[in-house]
């Protein structure tokens, strides 16, 4: 059995993400897709969109064959980890034959130079790029000038879909594994655009326009009526994170990834002001916004970044969420024939290494705080079958 991987948020799914996997089962020739998915907080540091199950079920519907998550310390970290932690879970799957991923340009061996150009001269572009901003360029701006002088191709870095790209095949590469990049051209919409459009639109469109007309276009008919009369917990999740962000010690705000060089203090320097005053007042050419609303985020979560390092060096798990019932035995049997145990119900617990055990509460801890937020309920111990 061949398996294509997937690594997605789908916040919400929407158009885009059936054709991201219609197309992945249709290059990669994989008897099986396998979508591996942020939890109920994503990589931008928001909460998402609908709880993970609702999410999960979507996919299945949408083409996917299994959906498992992606542990939340490598959820609201910064690309290069995110990528780190989910290559990592992926290729210990032996069936893992390719791993499919949406981008704005660019094709396999484009994004393979790329990755040996960040590697070959990681010291190189850390130093190029703290010129860059230094210079007082923004930090996209600066990342893309900086891997220009050190080799690369200036427009493949383009977008944050490109950049995660890059970040794949970095991971694929250290993992030491034959494993394919596939990369599949975005329809409509570039990543971020906040404009509605027919058929096509971004999913950040799609949370900033909910109650639009326009959205029952954008959406499968099977996700539509969910995400249209879900709430938008946005502003809870501010409060939230303000109230978390107040009584944390400087301290130990610094062992969360980005929050360094007096940050920190700027952070805490302006909760009266709220998340959105937080937010704006912090972001600046060194700085971005995502950057910003990650930091908020796990620090909410206890999200640390220590954590998360020894949690890319350890033995970990696989948690299904959701899997295609015509296909649950097949495969649930291939996610078991890698060295990670499969954690479905609370019993599999035992089987996790200690730092296994520790990923797991910190997701665990994150579905409470969402479900605290929410006032609805979030099962960690459970693995729909649609």
């Amino acid at each position: 059995m061949k398996i294509c991987g997937i690594i997605c948020e789908f916040n919400p799914f929407h158009n885009g993400h059936e054709y991201l996997l219609g197309q992945a089962a249709r290059l990669s020739g994989c008897d099986g897709v396998l979508a591996l998915m942020s939890g109920n907080f994503t990589q931008r540091g928001e909460i998402a969109a609908l709880e993970k199950s609702v999410r999960a079920r979507h996919a299945v519907l949408g083409g996917a064959d299994c959906v498992t998550e992606l542990p939340v310390s490598f959820t609201v970290a910064p690309a290069e980890i995110f990528a780190a932690g989910a290559v990592k879970l992926l290729s210990s799957v032996p069936a893992l034959d390719c791993i499919v991923f949406g981008c704005e340009s660019g094709d396999e061996k484009k994004f393979r130079e790329a990755a040996r150009v960040l590697s070959d001269e990681s010291e190189q572009f850390k130093a190029e790029l703290e010129k860059q901003l230094d210079a007082g360029n923004g930090y996209a701006k600066s990342y893309a000038e900086a891997f220009y002088r050190c080799g690369g191709e200036r427009g493949l870095c383009s977008s944050p879909n490109n950049i995660l790209g890059i970040e794949y095949a970095k991971a694929v590469a250290a993992a030491g594994r034959d494993i394919r990049l596939i990369p599949v051209q975005r329809m409509g919409s570039a990543y971020g655009d906040a404009a509605l459009k027919e058929n096509f639109s971004s999913a950040a469109a799609l949370r900033a326009n909910r109650l639009s007309p326009l959205v029952k276009s954008n959406v499968p008919a099977f996700a539509a009526d969910d995400f249209i009369n879900t709430k938008d917990y946005t502003r809870e999740f501010g409060r939230a994170a303000v109230y978390k962000l107040y009584f944390t010690p400087e301290e130990k705000l610094r062992r969360v990834y980005g929050c360094a060089e007096g940050l920190e203090h700027a952070l805490k320097s302006r909760c009266a002001e709220g998340y959105d005053g937080i937010v704006e007042g912090c972001t600046n050419r060194r700085y971005t916004a995502a950057r910003i609303k990650r930091i908020l985020c796990a620090n909410l979560l206890d999200a640390y970044a220590d954590d998360a390092e020894e949690f890319l060096n350890s033995e970990l798990y696989h948690k299904p969420i959701a899997v295609k019932q015509s296909r649950a035995d097949e495969i649930l049997g291939a996610l078991a024939g890698s060295p990670y145990p499969v954690a479905i119900r609370g019993r599999d617990r035992k089987n996790l290494s200690v730092a296994a055990r520790r990923c797991m509460d910190v997701c665990a801890r994150a579905d409470e705080i969402y479900s605290l937020i929410t006032g609805g309920q979030t099962e960690y111990y459970s693995c729909i079958k649609v």
